[in-house]
């Protein structure tokens, strides 16, 4: 016979575990990232609006890159609040 074991009380614990949650939507949304990307510089391309193509990949850069480079809005935040002599 095996000994029944009690569940831990509901509020106590570590709680939810999203040590790898970054990683994880990264993971996820970078292949439709860059689908999306494609389809639409594609698009500006091929009706020859070379002015939007170029304002659409220079927006594309900027949210890959805010989005995709671990800690960049940490990094930045800092840089800006110790600009403005922030502590």
């Amino acid at each position: 016979m095996t000994a029944l074991v009690p569940s831990p009380a509901p509020g106590t614990g570590t709680g939810l575990n999203t040590e790898g949650l970054a990683d994880f939507l990264r993971r996820f949304f970078a292949p439709l990232f860059l689908v999306i990307v494609s389809v639409v510089a594609l698009f500006f391309l091929f009706t020859r609006e070379i002015t939007r193509f170029v304002q659409f990949i220079i927006l594309a850069i900027a949210i890959g890159v805010i989005f995709y480079v671990p800690n960049i809005i940490e990094v930045t935040a800092k840089a800006i609040a110790g600009a403005l002599g922030i502590q």
